[in-house]
């Protein structure tokens, strides 16, 4: 099963541009926001999810050890 790109906190998803190189040549091409599979309490009790690490490093998501 392929994981989502999406933190399931904020929403946040890939972002999406140009590669652009020195001669000014454009390829499409993608972000991908840096998510991590943690378990996590939701709703009390311990599910699996994909956050992103700015919700992981400002403390949005409260780990389950």
């Amino acid at each position: 099963m392929k994981m989502a790109r999406r933190c399931e906190i904020c929403g946040k998803t890939v972002g999406t541009g140009h590669s652009v190189s020195h001669a000014e040549n454009k390829t499409k091409r993608v972000w991908s926001p840096n998510l991590q599979r943690v378990k996590a309490v939701v709703d009390g009790r311990t599910k699996r999810i994909n956050v992103c690490t700015r919700c992981l490093r400002s403390g949005k998501v409260k780990r389950a050890l």
